[in-house]
């Protein structure tokens, strides 16, 4: 039962200007170690997003860039299972920064909790991470992205449990799903298991319904 647990903000609709960065570290189901940034976006700040998170700029002046944070994590995603509640967004973010940066993708696989949700607990009438998070009895800051981090945490132990699967990858396995993956030359989305071709390093990316608004789905 163990993974990494990671949720972004972002300062504007582009998924390339991250602004907060959470993540939690899980040993035997237990959370050992727990990291938050913010990030300087070097972009714009879109009042939407700031109702969101909160974050202004004001905030992330003086905070590192993606470029400047990126060595302290990357050892950290590296050859892990990371989990992410609607993964869809929170890895864009991830690739859309690294492509701007021209940096190749470290290798890992990775679940979300959100699909995961929808299929596990079908009764909900939204599978948000407030709503999977009230479920469950988890506190949550909604928007802060290492509050956010931790809930998806927490979510995953809790179906892990309910399906007395005690491995990530075969509680998605026996939901029908397969991991998604990032590596250097590509990446393939967590999806509902079929073949298909990882999609190539630096491709744009179609907005999809998590798109500029991804971060209320969460």
């Amino acid at each position: 039962m163990d993974f990494i647990a990671i949720d972004f903000e972002t300062a504007n609709s582009s998924r390339s200007s991250a602004c907060a960065l959470g993540l939690v570290e899980v040993k035997d189901g237990v959370i050992t170690a727990e990291h938050s940034w913010l990030i300087d976006p070097e972009q714009r700040f879109d009042g939407m997003n700031i109702s969101i998170h909160g974050i202004t700029p004001s905030m992330v002046i003086g905070q590192p860039t993606f470029h400047e944070l990126w060595p302290t994590v990357e050892p950290m995603l590296h050859g892990q299972i990371v989990v992410a509640h609607n993964a869809a967004f929170d890895m864009s973010v991830l690739r859309y920064c690294l492509d701007g940066m021209s940096i190749s993708y470290p290798s890992f696989q990775y679940l979300c909790t959100y699909l995961l949700g929808k299929k596990m607990l079908p009764e909900l009438p939204s599978h948000k991470l407030n709503v999977v998070s009230e479920h469950f009895g988890i506190e949550l800051k909604h928007h802060d992205a290492l509050d956010d981090a931790r809930a998806a945490a927490a979510i995953l132990v809790k179906l892990m449990e309910q399906e007395e699967h005690y491995d990530p990858l075969l509680l998605s396995a026996s939901q029908g799903y397969a991991s998604g993956t990032m590596f250097a030359g590509g990446y393939t989305p967590f999806s509902a298991r079929k073949n298909k071709p990882a999609k190539k390093q630096g491709t744009k990316h179609k907005p999809s319904i998590y798109s500029s608004r991804a971060t209320l789905s969460k």
